[in-house]
C-alpha cells in the first residue's frame, strides 16, 4: 500500500505517523512545499515577543527524524494537481523545477489555511507581514528590528498575541478592527472590553470600527489609511483571517462544504473513494449544534490527522467533532471560551440563557489570589451546557475551561457541573471553585 500526504505540518505529520504505526508495511510519503515539517505555528507570536528563544525551538520532528521511522518526506515538492480517477498527484519539484506524476493507493490532502490578504495588502512594499508559518515569522521578525510603529489589522487570536508581541520589543502599537470590538469571533461583548482594556492599559492604542483603505509608503511602508484617518507605522501586519485551501480537494471531485472547507465523514474521507481530508483546510461537526463548522486550530488538526492516519493504514477510528475550544493571553490576561457564546446561541435561535460570576482564581484569602470572570451558558428549560467563557488575570486560571469542554462533548446539564468533584486547596482555588458557582447559578435559570 503506497500512502501519499500533501502537508507536512500538524495533520500530515499526525497522519504519517500514526498510519506507520498501524501498517508498517506501508509506503508513506509526505510532500511539502515548505522547507519545515512538523512545527507549532501557534508559538510564532511568543518568538517574535522573546518568550521563546528561536524559531527553530517550534520544530517537533525533523525530516531526517521521520525518515528514520520509514517515512519518505520531500521539502519543497509542491502538489499542484489530482487525478483521483488514475489515482495520481502531480509533484513540482521547487529545487530542480522538474514536474512528476506520483501514484498512490491512498491519499490525504492537508493542505491547511493561507492567511486573508485583503486587496490593499497585496503589495510591494516592504514591511507588510501576515503569520502563519516560519518563514513568515522570520520576515516579521528581521522587520521588527528597524520598526518604531506597528500597525495590527486585526484583532483576533494573531492580532491580539502580537499586540503584547511587538509592545515587549519596544513599539508603539495601533490595533484596528472593523468590528465594534476585539475579539469579536470570540467572545460576547462584556468579555471583549475587558480583553479591550487590558490592551489599552498596556499602551496599545485600539481603534474599532475602523476600515482599512490603502498602505502608503515609497519602497516600505510609511502608514495606513483608514476611512478615519492615517495611522502612521513602518511596520503592518495583516492578521484578518484565514481561508481553507482547497484547490487540490477541489481538482479531485471531492465536495466542499457550506463553511467552503472540505467535506468529510468521520473517518475523515472526503466524496471521492481513496482520498482523506484533514486539518485546517477541512469542516467537522460541532459536538454542540451537530452542525458543520470550519474551527482551524491545532489540537483539532492534529486529531483528525490521527484518525486519517489510521483508517488510511487499514484500521478504524472515527473523529467525534470539536466543540470550538479556544484560549489565547494578551499582557496579564487570561481568556478562553469553549461551546457557544450567548451571541451565537441567540444567532441559531436557541433558547439560551447565562449567568456571569466574578470572584477569585484560588482562595481570596490567599495572597496571589487574583480576580477572574466567567460566564457559563445552558439551554432554557433542558439545562445543558452549550458554553463558557472565561477571563483571568492570572492567564494560567482559565485552563478552568477545559472543565466544561469535556462535559460539553458529553452534552451534560448545568447541574452535572455543579456536581462535579473539583480539586480544591487554597493556592488552587476557593473550596466552591468559580465554575460551580457559576453552574449553581445557572441551573437555578434554566
Amino acid at each position: 500500500m503506497r500512502i501519499v500526504i500533501v502537508g507536512g505540518v500538524a495533520a500530515g505529520m499526525s497522519a504519517a505517523s500514526r498510519a506507520r504505526r498501524f501498517n508498517p508495511d506501508a509506503e508513506i510519503v509526505v510532500f511539502e512545499r515548505g522547507e519545515q515539517i512538523s512545527y507549532g505555528a501557534c508559538g510564532l507570536p511568543y518568538v517574535i515577543g522573546g518568550e521563546v528563544e528561536a524559531f527553530d525551538r517550534l520544530i517537533a520532528r525533523t525530516p531526517e527524524q521521520m525518515r528514520a521511522r520509514g517515512i519518505g518526506v520531500r521539502l519543497r515538492h509542491e502538489v499542484t494537481g489530482v487525478d483521483a480517477g488514475a489515482a495520481t498527484i502531480t509533484v513540482t519539484d521547487h529545487a530542480s523545477g522538474r514536474s512528476s506524476t506520483e501514484a498512490y493507493d491512498r491519499l490525504l490532502i492537508a493542505t491547511g489555511v493561507s492567511p486573508i490578504r485583503p486587496d490593499w495588502a497585496v503589495t510591494p512594499l516592504g514591511g507588510v507581514h501576515v503569520l502563519r508559518d516560519i518563514p513568515d515569522g522570520e520576515a516579521l521578525d528581521a522587520s521588527v528590528r528597524g520598526a518604531k510603529r506597528a500597525c495590527i489589522v486585526g484583532g483576533g487570536y494573531i492580532g491580539l498575541e502580537l499586540a503584547e508581541a511587538l509592545r515587549a520589543r519596544g513599539l508603539s502599537v495601533v490595533l484596528l478592527e472593523k468590528g465594534p470590538e476585539v475579539a469579536g469571533r470570540t467572545l460576547d461583548l462584556g468579555y471583549q472590553r475587558r480583553v479591550r482594556a487590558e490592551l489599552e492599559r498596556h499602551g496599545v492604542d485600539v481603534r474599532c470600527g475602523v476600515t482599512v483603505q490603502g498602505l502608503t509608503g515609497k519602497d516600505r511602508v510609511s502608514g495606513v489609511q483608514t476611512d478615519r484617518g492615517l495611522v502612521r507605522a513602518d511596520l503592518v501586519v495583516v492578521a484578518v483571517g484565514v481561508k481553507p485551501n482547497v484547490a487540490l480537494a477541489k481538482a479531485a471531485g471531492a465536495r466542499l462544504g457550506r463553511t467552503g472547507a472540505v467535506a468529510v465523514n468521520a473517518r475523515q474521507e472526503t466524496s471521492v473513494s481513496g482520498v482523506f481530508s484533514a486539518g485546517d483546510n477541512t469542516e467537522s461537526v460541532h459536538r454542540v449544534t451537530r452542525r458543520r463548522v470550519h474551527i482551524p486550530l491545532g489540537l483539532p488538526a492534529n486529531r483528525m490527522g490521527r484518525i486519517a492516519g489510521v483508517n488510511m493504514a487499514g484500521g478504524e477510528a472515527r473523529f467525534p467533532g470539536v466543540v470550538g475550544t479556544g484560549i489565547f493571553k494578551t499582557f496579564d490576561l487570561g481568556v478562553a471560551r469553549t461551546g457557544l457564546t450567548q451571541a451565537e446561541a441567540d444567532a441559531l435561535e436557541l433558547k439560551a440563557v447565562s449567568v456571569d460570576v466574578s470572584s477569585t482564581d484560588h482562595a481570596g484569602y490567599h495572597r496571589t489570589s487574583r480576580p477572574i470572570h466567567v460566564r457559563l451558558t445552558a439551554e432554557k428549560g433542558t439545562g445543558r451546557l452549550l458554553g463558557a467563557q472565561l477571563v483571568g488575570e492570572n492567564h494560567l486560571s482559565v485552563k478552568r475551561v477545559d472543565v466544561v469542554a469535556a462535559l460539553l462533548g458529553e452534552r451534560a446539564t448545568a447541574q452535572d457541573l455543579f456536581d462535579a468533584d473539583l480539586a480544591y486547596a487554597p493556592p488552587f482555588s476557593g473550596v466552591w471553585d468559580v465554575l460551580l458557582v457559576a453552574a449553581d447559578r445557572l441551573h437555578r435559570l434554566v
